[in-house]
């Protein structure tokens, strides 16, 4: 997290990128109660929600980054700005705090353009870091801009690291709800179902998210990411089951000492604080309540769950590791997600994915995008050999 040069909350106007998204949805909910200003809106795609979104904020700049194929009606082509460059370019409107709620690895470059614009980076947007880790902290290190994270688990982390001195941390903590299956051993994951497979037990998430944490490749994916976001070697970094999600992640000093952030799981909670950091405003949460509830912890299974300790694997591995990790996770899951693979399959082509691309470094936005392109046409051929098989 950047380092604090305010006193009180941060009041910088909003950038929402990914609008349409769940995050996007929550973040326009937090602006509204805090009585924020939104001046930017991005989408992935023209849809009735953006447009609708437009209509509802008549001064902010639009954005959509892909240009429709057919004619666009013409008061809506006035409205919004067309291309993955009118994107970027809201995140560098100054004196913002930018939500980057894309998904996917199209989200890398706007991450930077706010970063190196001075900009207050609220990320979502996992793959900035997996894609581009390294980027993103140049980025942040050579400018003016913090950057906060919006995921639970990592806002957690930073709350309990306020103060604290990363020399004197033992490790991090990062729970895992587990997803529908690891707490039930008697599901055969071979014979797993899609709807089977989408039903968290814990959090509404889409579609990807909701599959990557039924697999715990998301949670691989956290460690990475705190990584990069804590300066944290690898063995730094556990994770424990914890179906209730109440306790959001931990930190463990070198002297015993222990920190935690409790409280029911809801998103809007970290994003009001990467709106707010360093300070804080009232939020209508219901005041914590921890009579009845029982805190229950437990080693992920490692060995029905593998996607785990891949993830630390292309993470020691490092250079374009996680790049490939991701991008092959996300040609695997739509493959699942299309019935052209079994559950159990994804984890398989991910892992073949990551032995098929050869190790390089992610020197530049090129790099990265040329990792992501290289994961993506691995899992496809891996996918495309089962087919033939």
């Amino acid at each position: 997290m950047g380092s604090a040069r305010m006193v009180g909350p941060a009041l910088n106007p909003i950038v929402v990128l990914g609008a349409t998204g769940s995050i996007g949805h929550q973040t326009l909910d937090v602006a509204v109660r805090l009585d924020r200003k939104v001046v930017a809106l991005a989408s992935g795609s023209l849809s009735d929600e953006i447009v609708d979104l437009a209509d509802r904020y008549p001064d902010a700049s639009i954005a959509v980054a892909h240009t429709p194929e057919g004619p666009v009606d013409a008061a809506i082509e006035r409205r919004i700005e067309f291309g993955s460059e009118a994107v970027t370019a809201l995140a560098r409107l100054p004196g913002t705090t930018v939500v980057n709620g894309i998904v996917g690895a199209a989200g890398l470059e706007s991450s930077l353009a706010a970063l190196e614009s001075g900009n207050r980076l609220a990320l979502a947007n996992k793959e900035s870091l997996l894609t581009g880790g390294s980027l993103v902290l140049s980025a942040l290190e050579s400018g003016s801009g913090e950057l906060i994270p919006v995921d639970s688990e990592h806002s957690a982390i930073s709350q309990c690291l306020e103060g604290e001195s990363l020399e004197e941390i033992r490790r991090v903590i990062l729970t895992a709800s587990g997803g529908p299956f690891h707490s039930r051993p008697d599901v055969d994951l071979d014979e797993v179902s899609v709807a089977d497979a989408l039903a968290h037990p814990t959090w509404d998430m889409g579609k990807r998210i909701s599959i990557d944490s039924a697999t715990l490749m998301n949670k691989a994916f956290e460690v990475i990411e705190a990584h990069f976001l804590f300066s944290l070697d690898y063995d730094q970094i556990d994770v424990v089951i914890h179906p209730g999600s109440f306790v959001h992640s931990l930190v463990e000093f070198i002297d015993g000492v222990v920190k935690a952030e409790l409280g029911p799981p809801d998103m809007r909670k970290p994003i009001q604080r990467a709106l707010t950091w360093p300070g804080r405003m009232p939020a209508p949460a219901e005041p914590i309540d921890l009579m009845g509830t029982a805190l229950t912890f437990s080693a992920p299974d490692r060995e029905r769950f593998p996607a785990l300790d891949l993830g630390y694997e292309a993470g020691r591995r490092g250079e374009n590791g996680p790049a490939v990790l991701n991008a092959a996770d996300e040609v695997a899951v739509a493959a699942f997600l299309d019935r052209r693979i079994r559950f159990t399959e994804i984890v398989e082509v991910v892992e073949d994915a990551l032995n098929a691309v050869p190790s390089a470094p992610i020197s530049t936005l090129a790099d990265a995008l040329a990792a992501d392109a290289h994961g993506r046409a691995a899992a496809a051929e891996a996918i495309a050999r089962r087919a033939s098989r």
